[in-house]
């Protein structure tokens, strides 16, 4: 069962009926000690009534698990179950504390085993500042778990979080938001919205298993938007890692990056993918491929590398190469590389070693080095 703070009867002593303490190995002993600042003492129906009473909880070591402070406590008749109103207290792990706590109302449930609170519950975790919120919350130190419902909010520095349902990992300080999860930070200027995410406080990142869409804002304008089936995004570093099904849209440059991996650098505004990648621009419809790729939407410019290929909107030119820089605003390209250029009126191929132009106008010089041709084929 639990214990009550041990400090001096002053004025009365209670006589009750002897029961066991559940979870202990020492002999039964009397339940004949209220703590000094009890004002009433009721018995209803068989069950035990205190007023401003502080009940804890230790482990084999005596280590404190959980210390609760409330204005009343009610036992039950067979003493299993205690119901606490306005409990505030501190939960322990290895004889630290780790959380406090506060609601509206608390039950203490299988012999101390699970402290449940419900009712404008918080949990503020004095070590990384994090506080959290909901409608009811599970407390259960053998797991070192606080398992929080209904209306989860998560307050830190670095991130705001709200979700149906979330579960604290109290050793290493982990939150797993459940549930129309929507997550904002404020450096970088981020809004993530998932059925599920991972919240790493101590390492400050935040990890998605599931769909995931993340919105950059200026000025409260959305400048990029990303979506991508598995996402970490590092709050230190301000990187994102994106993984499968990756779509970046950038406003300016108005360009759709996809790939199945991409890293996004927020601070540098540099998007790299080590994997088949295609860039879109959104109003001129031109359309490059390859098998890498970096695009620098700073600077507005893209770096292709391997099996590159472009196309014009109207599908009238191609271009290949090993090779392509694109400079988004003025649409000028220059490939190097095995190039071969297409045209489809008039039709025609040109082979060569680098190709300057804008792929669109289908203005595209094709030259090669000293000693080598430039080969045309015209297709009648």
């Amino acid at each position: 069962m639990f214990l009550y703070s041990k400090r001096c009867l002053i004025f009365f002593i209670l006589i009750v009926t002897v029961y066991s303490l559940s979870g202990c190995k020492s002999e039964p002993k009397p339940l004949n000690q209220v703590q000094e600042d009890t004002n009433v003492t009721e018995k209803i129906e068989g069950s035990l009534v205190f007023k401003n009473v502080t009940l804890d909880q230790s482990d084999k070591q005596g280590r404190p698990l959980w210390k609760v402070k409330g204005d009343k406590a009610t036992y039950s008749p067979d003493r299993k179950i205690a119901y606490i109103e306005k409990p505030n207290g501190d939960l322990y792990q290895d004889g630290k504390l780790i959380l406090q706590v506060s609601a509206q109302s608390g039950e203490i449930l299988e012999n101390g085993e699970i402290v449940f609170l419900k009712g404008q519950v918080t949990a503020t975790d004095p070590r990384n500042g994090a506080v959290l919120r909901g409608d009811e919350s599970e407390w259960k130190p053998k797991e070192d778990l606080l398992v929080i419902r209904n209306n989860v909010k998560g307050n830190h520095p670095k991130l705001q979080a709200s979700a149906k349902e979330g579960r604290y990992l109290s050793r290493t300080q982990k939150l797993e938001l459940i549930g129309q999860v929507a997550a904002i930070s404020k450096d970088p200027n981020l809004q993530m919205k998932t059925e599920r995410l991972l919240w790493q406080i101590e390492q400050q990142k935040v990890i998605g298993n599931k769909s995931i869409l993340i919105e950059r804002y200026k000025n409260k304008i959305v400048t990029e938007r990303v979506e991508a089936d598995n996402s970490e995004v590092n709050l230190k570093t301000n990187i994102a890692t994106l993984k499968k099904n990756v779509q970046l849209t950038s406003v300016e440059p108005p360009v759709l990056i996809s790939s199945n991996s991409a890293v996004w650098n927020l601070n540098d505004k540099t998007v790299v993918s080590d994997q088949p990648v295609r860039i879109v621009h959104q109003q001129e419809k031109l359309m490059v491929t390859a098998n890498r790729g970096r695009v620098d939407l700073g600077k507005k410019v893209v770096r292709l590398t391997g099996g590159v290929q472009g196309e014009g909107s109207r599908k009238q030119a191609k271009l290949y190469a090993n090779q392509l820089t694109w400079d988004i605003p003025t649409q000028q390209m220059e490939a190097s590389g095995n190039v071969i250029y297409e045209q489809v009126s008039p039709q025609f191929n040109t082979t060569g070693d680098k190709a300057v132009g804008n792929l669109e106008a289908q203005d595209i010089v094709v030259t090669s080095g000293v000693g080598e041709r430039v080969v045309t084929e015209i297709i009648p």
